[in-house]
């Protein structure tokens, strides 16, 4: 009965999901006149096609999701005595992949 319990158990495991590969990628913003920044950066439904698109150049299945970042979130990105930006500073856009 041990046996049978315990063969079981291991099939279990084994039919289990894998886990999935995900690599997040930090990417510029900027405004090139084609829109992109603004799908990606408001997470309007164009952003799915760009994201996946991006992630297939980076030889991933699918995006699993993109958004907008605040410079404090890149580590080491901002110090607290930086200057305020003026207009000239970049914006930056999470894309996180999955295989």
């Amino acid at each position: 009965m041990r046996v049978a319990f315990v063969l079981a158990c291991f099939a279990l495991l084994l039919a289990g999901p894998a886990l999935a590969e995900r690599r997040t990628f930090v990417i510029a913003n900027n405004a090139d006149g084609y829109g992109v920044d603004r799908c990606l950066a408001t997470g309007a439904g164009c952003g799915l096609t760009i994201a996946t698109a991006y992630c297939h150049a980076r030889e991933f299945d699918h995006a699993v999701s993109f958004r907008k970042l605040d410079r404090a979130e890149i580590t080491g990105s901002v110090s607290r005595a930086a200057p305020a930006c003026h207009g000239a500073c970049d914006e930056f856009i999470a894309i996180v992949c999955g295989r």
